[in-house]
């Protein structure tokens, strides 16, 4: 048995025990990089295409040298993906690896580097402008982050983020904080809290257990889960409902993890490490990082209420 074919039982198997199927039956994968500087760490939505039939959204690369591309525009439709680079003005990031749009404040967009430094962006046409940058609170040792989700509820905001873990031995933190903005542009955290999440699927060495997050409109905890064996792979991945979470409104915020968490699918041979629910939609915009092989974007239909 094939390594490849070895993966596609095992996600079968896991699939037929939870009663589900794979999801993505709307889209099919849509390669939009060749290589490991172009692949897909994070995306936001932007809004929709400009025919009405498809959407826009901005990609975050994890590149970590000065001048490399750091952020991209994607126009994703049924058939086919285009990517325009986007220009980047201002201190430059190292390794970005999520990317938020800011509700109720357009073209404006948070974007989060492995080591947790959030850059607030103004992105206008094809540039992309940093307005300002500051630390995560709380960051934990050893801690990588690959997600980070904005909630906008009773007029409150939160932010989600977490260290993505590793394997057996470390599971997620999933940390969450309410969020206020300076009048000069900086994030300001809450009070935060955490709490360690383990992936349903995958669960071999290595596992990411959240490579991304996305929040629906009733308070869904959407999140993908990938692992690797190395810029060639092989690849594997599962998007999940992990839990909820709430904002009241004096902006307490409260994440309650489900016991068990459900697979809404799995993705086999990718390494999805982003996740964007679309806006009164049940669909969802999955990306990948797949290193050496580029990146690839795919719709889902994994956010219904």
């Amino acid at each position: 048995m094939t390594q490849r074919t070895a993966l596609m039982s095992a996600a079968t198997a896991l699939l037929t025990i939870l009663g589900t199927v794979p999801a993505g039956a709307e889209g099919e994968w849509h390669k939009v990089g060749s290589d490991a500087r172009s692949g897909v760490s994070g995306l936001a939505y932007e809004g929709p295409a400009a025919d009405g039939a498809g959407v826009n959204a901005l990609i975050v690369h994890d590149n970590k040298r000065s001048g490399q591309q750091h952020l991209s525009r994607i126009t994703h439709g049924e058939s086919s993906s285009d990517v325009t680079p986007i220009a980047w003005d201002g201190a430059e990031p190292v390794d970005l690896e999520a990317i938020e749009a800011v509700p109720d404040m357009p073209g404006e967009y948070l974007a989060l580097t492995s080591r947790g430094i959030v850059y607030r962006l103004k992105v206008a046409a094809s540039t992309a402008t940093v307005v300002d940058y500051s630390p995560l609170p709380a960051i934990g040792e050893g801690d990588d982050f690959e997600s980070f989700a904005l909630v906008a509820q009773q007029g409150k905001l939160a932010v989600l983020w977490a260290d993505r873990g590793a394997g057996a031995e470390r599971p997620a933190t999933l940390y969450a904080a309410p969020l206020t903005f300076a009048s000069w542009g900086q994030p300001l955290f809450g009070a935060v809290t955490r709490k360690a999440y383990r992936a349903p699927y995958p669960t071999g060495d290595g596992t990411r257990h959240i490579s991304d997050i996305s929040v629906t409109g009733s308070g869904r905890i959407i999140v993908s889960s990938a692992t690797d064996a190395g810029d060639d792979g092989p690849f594997d991945s599962a998007v999940s409902e992990a839990g909820r979470v709430g904002v009241s409104a004096a902006g307490r915020v409260r994440v309650t993890l489900a016991a068990s968490p459900a697979v809404l699918g799995t993705f086999p041979q990718y390494k999805v490490e982003a996740v964007e629910c679309l806006p009164g939609s049940a669909d969802a915009v999955l990306g990948t990082d797949d290193e050496n092989l580029g990146g690839h974007v795919r719709t889902v239909p994994v956010c219904g209420s």
